[in-house]
């Protein structure tokens, strides 16, 4: 390899550096790492929630059944449709809980947003003037 030829790869590995260093300091990738860290530990709560919770009332209301264990066998294979059964069971009730607290969240920002910002003084002054002038 010439010189000129290591210099171009040096040049283009140090772009390649500085491309990488704008990419990973722009403000929506932070924003997202913080988001799927954020989304990791809600999910946690979630899952708690619905295994710890919710399920255990399912199960009082179902009578004790347990759809995990359901399952036929055909030839050597075993089919296990309870875990599906389970998974399903599970998702909705995720589904439902997440609704209920977005809902929550957005009737209580509804209530903050209806507060009306109070008007600058000078478009108050500006009003009356206007006003006054049409008289």
């Amino acid at each position: 390899m010439t010189v000129s030829g290591a210099s171009d790869v040096a040049r283009r590995a140090t772009s390649w550096v500085s491309d990488f260093q704008k990419f990973i300091s722009r403000g929506s990738v932070v924003e997202l790492a913080v988001g799927v860290a954020v989304g990791a530990a809600f999910t946690a709560i979630i899952n708690s929630f619905v295994n710890d919770i919710v399920m255990p009332l399912v199960g009082v209301i179902l009578g004790g059944v347990d759809f995990s264990t359901l399952s036929i066998t055909v030839g050597e294979a075993s089919i296990n449709y309870g875990s599906f059964i389970q998974a399903v069971l599970e998702f909705l009730i995720v589904a439902l809980v997440l609704f209920w607290l977005v809902r929550a969240m957005n009737k209580f920002w509804k209530k903050e947003e209806a507060k009306p910002a109070p008007t600058p003084q000078d478009i108050v002054l500006l009003t009356e003037i206007r006003d006054s002038l049409k008289k």
